[in-house]
């Protein structure tokens, strides 16, 4: 028999916060549960050993739970350490890296040998659960030059899920380092937005996930009271149209239409430096970044009182 331990100075609310969150939790779960979930992962919380190691357990538990995880990762930071390492010249043409056939080298060493196997080592203390993968691995991300004067830049033209799909079969967490391979046979250097709503897309993804360094996305990034909560397919189009989205958002929200119109259900853009903000978005109502509908119909539900509900039956069905 074993008692309570200063039962006088449990707090109630705390309680009953921790209950409500767990009712809450359990129909999200429930509706999560069975579907693939490409997350994109980049920023802070793939620099910052403790965000990461946060990151991946979140992971690991979404898994638990019975959700198919998908991670995609680039490694921009890694590549740049490891140019300045080796005091390797770089060259940019209009703010975009040139890609060399010698700096290629570098980066899929990076991206596959160190960024890669760094994740899923992260991932496999909770158990063998992850397997790594690069894009080029049995052709499953196939790439043309995207522009000649960047060298080896890949433009995606075809991902092959097969690899994946058995990956996932078998109850791995896919880990897909952005190294597409050309139908040259060589390799080639891809964005990791736009190969997370590739991959999703091609999948079938219920949902993508963009983890960044901001809460999400905004009307006016200056102005941090115009953070977006729920928009619709057609907003965040007319968003890029006006030419206002701050620059680093726009491959984002560009890779989150392509993946919508593609027929996933939800795109959300979350900060990767929030504790748990992966859970608290994907398993709560309010969620904590910016969710992106593929329907006005999926919209309306989420602003209606009896939204959350309705939202779910209508991915059930």
């Amino acid at each position: 028999m074993k008692y309570a331990v200063d039962t006088s100075k449990r707090a109630k609310d705390t309680d009953e916060r921790t209950g409500q969150v767990l009712f809450e939790a359990l129909p999200w779960i429930k509706n999560i549960t069975g579907k693939t979930v490409v997350v994109k992962y980049g920023g802070a919380a793939m620099v910052d050993e403790k965000l990461r190691a946060d990151v991946m357990s979140d992971i690991v538990l979404l898994k638990i739970l019975g959700v198919n995880v998908v991670i995609v990762h680039g490694g921009g930071k890694a590549i740049n350490r490891a140019f300045d390492a080796l005091n390797f010249p770089v060259e940019f043409k209009d703010g975009q890296r040139v890609t060399t056939p010698a700096a290629m080298d570098v980066v899929r060493q990076v991206l596959v040998g160190e960024v890669n196997q760094d994740l899923v080592t992260a991932i496999n203390r909770h158990g063998n659960l992850a397997v790594g993968v690069a894009g080029s691995d049995a052709g499953t991300i196939v790439c043309s030059t995207l522009n000649p004067e960047l060298g080896r830049v890949g433009k995606i033209e075809h991902v092959d899920t097969t690899y994946l799909e058995t990956l996932i079969k078998s109850d791995y967490i896919p880990v897909v380092a952005t190294v597409g391979i050309g139908e040259d046979g060589g390799y080639y250097n891809i964005n990791a937005d736009v190969a997370a709503g590739h991959v999703a897309a091609a999948i079938g993804a219920q949902k993508v996930v963009y983890l960044t360094d901001v809460d999400g996305v905004y009307m006016d990034f200056s102005d941090k009271n115009s953070l977006i909560s729920n928009m619709s397919l057609r907003e965040m189009e007319d968003m890029l149209a006006s030419g206002t989205v701050d620059k680093g958002m726009i491959p984002k929200l560009e890779s989150c239409c392509y993946a919508l119109h593609a027929g996933v259900f939800r795109s959300h853009v979350i900060n990767g430096k929030t504790p748990h903000s992966l859970l608290i978005e994907l398993l709560t109502d309010k969620g904590i970044g910016t969710t992106m509908h593929s329907t006005e119909e999926a919209l309306k539900y989420d602003e209606h009182p009896l939204g959350t509900l309705a939202s779910r039956l209508a991915v059930n069905n």
